[in-house]
This record gives structure tokens, C-alpha cells and sequence, in this order.
């Protein structure tokens, strides 16, 4: 008879040719346990994912709840489903008052297809300007604004009119003109390595933005919901986006995305065509319920107000001659390493040690640091001495 692991190989369809393998049964808080039970502390919220730890209790019970009234009615925007209202209600509670309409998605992927079409309705526009070393997804609209070629080119031809500048350098904001539809960014760019903007670069491109009529959609699929120190990673640099991406951790565990603009806005999609947006499962009613829960949990347990803390005993703990930086923000760090074959060994010996981390897309030789941001001061003092352990395994006979 064949394995589970057997299966999974033979069956389901595989996306390099060396998956990790790892077999997990069940999981709780920032731990995830293997068949034999063995505990694996997640370092990487299941890449920006699990901000309240897996298995949160408010959040499955609303699950729970929710599937035991109903599930999947009609496509999104027909019928008035109680979580989809309230979770959209409650997320326009606490942005700001320009950003007033929700439309849901399936994924963050998604969100990014609905922005990119919203921002060419509204404006009457075609060019679009991105970044370098910039990840907005996998489908084909967000390989066009993905700044790293190796990724996109076999799939060439992607969206035309689409140009790219460099982050925090102001000459190449001259690229936004009054031709430009749409500017996106992550507000902290993730699969680059963790790369921050300067508050004056994004000041000025906000400003450019206004100047020309381009709509300025900030990526905040792994920035948001407390990861880097602040409910939404904007915050950080005094400006309000025209539309906001989000995902990942928006759904407390289960599948859910969103592009948020104003109503004005989103009114765009009604006419000319009219459905000029449709997704038959955005928005599902029980994933609108747990993310409702989940944002619910994030705020009343004030669970922001400590990743700065969290932040400051992995600088302090993981300062070795091999780590050549710590780049970021609050719980989205990477820590930099002269080669991706060190980095790589790094990681391996960690996860045989029991701790989850991982590389970054578009920069392999940095270190994915976010833990979920309930992982106590002794967890990630643990964690830290388990990875220094690693460093200090693979660079002593180098030293």
C-alpha cells in the first residue's frame, strides 16, 4: 500500500523537484506537529499567513458556525450574506475613511487582477508602472508587474504598457505621467529580501501620483494586519493609498482576499460593462468569518502592541560574524547571508532542529524571519539559539 507521502507524489501535482516532504498531522499556536509527533515552531506564519499562530479557537468556532448556517449561496455581490457584511464593515472601520469599499476575492493573486482592472476603468488609462524586484502573484496579470524576469519570461507575451523603476530612487518617478493608470508597490517589498522604503521616497511618490491623476495601489498582502509593527504597513510612511491589496493573513487561516478602494471608485465595475468584475467564490461566507474573527482576535488581544519587542530580541539574538544584516520591519525580517548555498544549508539544519523558515523568491541568500505574532519572548529566544546553532554548525569550519 502506498504511503501518504507516495500519493502526494504520484497525484498532486508538484512545483519543484525537491518539496520538503514534511508531513504534518496537526497544528496549534506557533507549533506544527509531524506523524511522530514531533513539534516544528513556525518561523514564517506559513509565508505571512498565520499571524495569530494555527488553530486559534474564536477563529475555527466561527468556522464552525458558520458552516452549520451556510456556505457557498451565489456568486459574490448578489445576496446580502451576513459575514461577507460585517467583515466588510469592520475592515472599513479601521482604514482610512477614503478607503470605504470592499470587493472579496478568492486570494491575493485575485485582488491584484481586480486592481489592476478597477485602475484602468476608472482612469480611461493603459500603462501601468511597477517595481524591480517587486512579487504580486503567480497569475498571468501580476507576472506582468513582477519585477524579476527569470520568474515571468516563459511566459511571455504578458500585459503591455508596463514599466518598472527602481525602489526609493526619485528620478525614476518621472516615468509616472499623465498616461499612467496605475503605480504598484508593496508597501514593503517581501520576495526582494524584506526591502523598506525611505518615508521620503514614498511621500514623493504619492505626491506624483496625485499630481498626474495615477491611482497608487499599495500591496499590502504580507505588510498587513500587525506584521511589521503597525496594523497596516502605510502607516509607517504617513500616506493612504487609492487602493489596497490584501490576503494572507486577512482570513485568519482559510482563503480570502480583497481590494479595497472607495465607493466612487468601485462604482466603475457597474456599468459599461455592468459586472465589469465577477468572482463566483470571493468572498466565501465561512472564510468572511473567520477572517472577521481573526481581525476580531488581532485587535481586542492588542497583539500589535508587542511585535516591536518581538523585533528587538531577534536582532539581539541573532547577531553573528555570518549574518551580514537584518533588513525590515517589526515580524517581516530577513536576515542576509553571503550565499544562497550557505543560507540553504542554514535552513535545512533548522528544520531538522525543529524550527521553519525559509528563502525568499527574489532574494536567496536572506533568511524569512515572521513568526506569528502571539510566539512568546522564550519561543523566539529559542528559535534564534536553534538558527545561531545552525550558523555556528556550517561556518566554523570556515572561520
Amino acid at each position: 500500500m502506498l504511503t501518504l507521502r507516495q500519493l502526494f507524489l504520484n497525484n498532486n501535482a508538484q512545483t519543484t523537484h525537491f518539496p520538503l516532504l514534511l508531513e504534518f498531522e496537526r497544528a496549534e499556536g506557533v507549533y506544527m506537529y509531524d506523524s511522530e509527533g514531533k513539534a516544528y515552531t513556525d518561523l514564517i506564519s506559513g509565508i505571512g499567513v498565520s499571524n495569530l499562530g494555527h488553530s486559534n479557537p474564536k477563529v475555527v468556532q466561527a468556522v464552525k458556525d458558520q458552516v452549520d448556517k451556510y456556505m457557498h449561496l451565489m456568486v459574490y455581490g448578489e445576496y446580502v450574506q451576513t459575514p461577507q457584511v460585517r467583515f466588510a464593515e469592520k475592515l472599513v472601520s479601521i482604514l482610512p475613511k477614503t478607503l470605504n469599499s470592499v470587493y472579496f476575492t478568492n486570494s491575493g493573486s485575485e485582488a491584484l487582477e481586480g486592481a489592476l482592472k478597477l485602475a484602468k476603468r476608472f482612469t480611461g488609462r493603459q500603462q501601468i508602472v511597477a517595481f524591480k524586484g517587486s512579487y504580486h502573484g503567480s497569475t498571468h496579470g501580476a507576472l506582468s508587474v513582477m519585477g524579476n524576469e527569470e520568474y515571468k519570461q516563459a511566459y511571455r507575451p504578458l500585459l503591455p504598457g508596463v514599466n518598472f523603476m527602481s525602489l526609493n530612487n526619485l528620478p525614476d518617478l518621472e516615468l509616472i505621467t499623465e498616461q499612467t493608470a496605475c503605480v504598484i508597490l508593496e508597501t514593503i517589498q517581501g520576495e526582494a529580501g524584506i526591502r523598506v522604503p525611505d518615508v521620503a521616497y514614498m511621500q514623493a511618490l504619492r505626491k506624483r501620483c496625485t499630481d498626474v491623476g495615477a491611482l497608487l495601489i499599495l500591496d499590502e498582502i504580507q505588510a498587513a494586519f500587525g506584521r511589521t509593527g503597525k496594523l497596516f504597513g502605510f502607516e509607517h510612511f504617513n500616506i493612504v493609498p487609492d487602493i489596497l491589496l490584501l490576503a494572507k493573513a486577512l482570513g485568519g487561516g482559510m482563503p480570502v482576499g480583497a481590494f479595497v478602494s472607495s465607493a466612487a471608485m468601485m462604482s466603475a465595475f457597474k456599468e459599461n460593462p455592468i459586472l465589469g468584475h465577477i468572482t463566483t467564490f470571493g468572498g466565501h461566507p465561512v472564510c468572511c468569518a473567520a477572517g472577521l474573527a481573526a481581525l476580531e482576535v488581532l485587535l481586542g488581544e492588542n497583539l500589535i502592541d508587542g511585535v516591536a519587542e518581538k523585533e528587538a530580541i531577534i536582532r539581539e539574538h541573532l547577531v553573528h560574524p555570518a549574518v551580514k544584516q537584518i533588513r525590515g520591519k517589526g515580524l517581516m525580517l530577513a536576515a542576509e547571508f553571503e550565499s544562497f548555498e550557505l543560507n540553504k544549508k542554514i535552513i535545512d539544519t533548522c528544520i531538522e532542529n525543529g524550527v521553519i523558515t525559509d528563502w525568499f523568491l527574489h532574494c536567496s541568500n536572506s533568511m524569512r524571519l515572521a513568526p506569528p505574532l502571539i510566539i512568546t519572548n522564550e519561543q523566539l529566544i529559542n528559535a534564534c539559539n536553534i538558527i545561531t546553532q545552525a550558523i555556528d554548525f556550517h561556518t566554523d569550519s570556515l572561520q
